[in-house]
């Protein structure tokens, strides 16, 4: 585990030098126009949304049941110039799960891979493998 930042004090967050980030394929194409990532929630709560590997399933069953458009970056952490802290989700995530938060643009040169994310015959997704 590592020690992270998050609201109130250090908490134990995943040890991954690999984080991810979903969009979609026309998203990811103006990132790669623009050299970087700038999600709609960079504006409205400061950060960009990120996952660990084993979590990224819970926010995309959570927002996107069903989608079949989806990309996931891999994501090199030691290539981001921003921080990245480690805060917890939503309610609806198990007890203690602390998520990434990238504090600023996620820049193209940090993803290090990209792959459709598809969900199941049942519509859900599941961890990458």
């Amino acid at each position: 585990m590592l020690r992270g930042w998050k609201a109130g004090g250090m908490c134990d967050a995943p040890d991954s030098s690999e984080l991810v980030h979903l969009c979609t394929a026309q998203e990811w194409e103006l990132a790669q126009r623009c050299g970087a990532r700038r999600p709609e929630s960079l504006g409205s709560v400061g950060f960009v949304h990120l996952s660990s590997p084993a979590q990224v399933h819970l926010p995309a069953n959570r927002l996107y049941a069903g989608r079949t458009d989806l990309m996931l970056l891999r994501i090199d952490v030691a290539r981001l110039a921003s921080p990245v802290r480690w805060e917890p989700g939503v309610p609806a995530d198990p007890d203690g799960m602390v998520f990434p938060h990238l504090y600023g643009e996620l820049p193209t040169s940090a993803v290090i891979r990209v792959t459709p994310y598809r969900p199941g015959p049942d519509g859900r997704f599941a961890p990458p493998t």
